[in-house]
């Protein structure tokens, strides 16, 4: 089996429009507490993973998952007023980064 991980400082996040003008992480806000967030992986089959679980539209977008360094998931999330939160394969929190 491969092994996709990657050393702590680079997570894998999903990317929806990746090599367009309209390129982004994809985030969500939560349904309860309406907090917006970027979901974030420790591996690339994490992520591929937890992509099936999400809510996207398939038929409008395109979607990949990419490499990213912390401090550029931090950055970009602040920008848009969401937290990060690294998250396992079946979609559930398992801390907050940053």
């Amino acid at each position: 089996m491969e092994d996709n991980s990657i050393s702590d400082n680079w997570y894998y996040v999903i990317v929806q429009n990746p090599d367009t003008a309209s390129e982004k992480i994809l985030g969500f806000s939560d349904e309860k507490t309406k907090e917006k967030f970027l979901p974030a992986f420790k591996t690339k089959q994490d992520a591929k993973s937890c992509f099936q679980l999400l809510p996207k539209d398939l038929f409008k977008e395109k979607y990949d998952i990419h490499a990213v360094i912390e401090e550029d998931i931090i950055d970009t999330a602040k920008k848009a007023g969401h937290q990060v939160f690294i998250m396992d394969e079946a979609g559930h929190i398992l801390t907050p980064l940053g």
